[in-house]
């Protein structure tokens, strides 16, 4: 056990029991899902992602660090057969060529993989990424630049594929309203 899983073990010890809601990308664009498919629900934490994904008709892998958050996913997913859950060190994973329909990602960024997650997404396939800036109106999430977007980079990370969607207010106007701290995008593979 390495100390990055040991970290979110912690955490998710901490979260027990706690309902956690899915990330906005995801929450206000299912009507862009497939009605089948398979997903992957990438960091997934508690996969409030790959409960919303079933929901919705796909079968989903559920990936995290977290031996505790997997195990509790585990309990809350025993009678959905279409929601795989898997302890996986992310960094290291394998990801199959143009295996997945939907990729999730939430408040995760390794940008080393990126390239990864557009291979492993099928043609129209879609990849819903939320996660935390370098813009920021308030001090949650994270504070090391290793894990904040820049200005606009999600379209710059994900260049070859189709945006359909993308937000990210920064710093402007009333920073009180509006999406601040974090970047979303939608996106296609051609």
């Amino acid at each position: 056990m390495n100390s990055l899983s040991q970290k979110w073990d912690a955490i998710y010890r901490q979260r027990e029991g706690n309902n956690t809601e899915p990330a906005s990308v995801l929450s206000q664009h299912t009507y862009l899902l497939p009605t089948s498919g398979l997903a992957l629900d990438l960091a997934c934490g508690l996969a409030a992602n790959a409960f919303l994904l079933a929901q919705y008709g796909l079968c989903v892998d559920a990936w995290d660090i977290s031996s505790v958050a997997i195990e509790q996913v585990k309990k809350k997913a025993c009678q959905l057969t279409q929601i795989n859950p898997k302890l996986v060190d992310i960094s290291e994973a394998q990801f199959l060529q143009n295996h997945y329909d939907v990729i999730v990602v939430s408040r995760f960024l390794d940008r080393q993989l990126i390239p990864k997650l557009i291979n492993a997404l099928k043609p129209q396939g879609l990849i819903f990424y939320q996660t935390f800036t370098v813009a920021k109106s308030h001090s949650n999430g994270p504070s090391n630049p290793d894990f904040l977007l820049r200005r606009n980079e999600l379209l710059t990370l994900f260049a070859e594929l189709v945006t359909v969607f993308y937000r990210e207010d920064d710093n402007i106007g009333n920073s009180q309203l509006g999406l601040r701290n974090e970047a979303m995008l939608v996106a296609q593979k051609p």
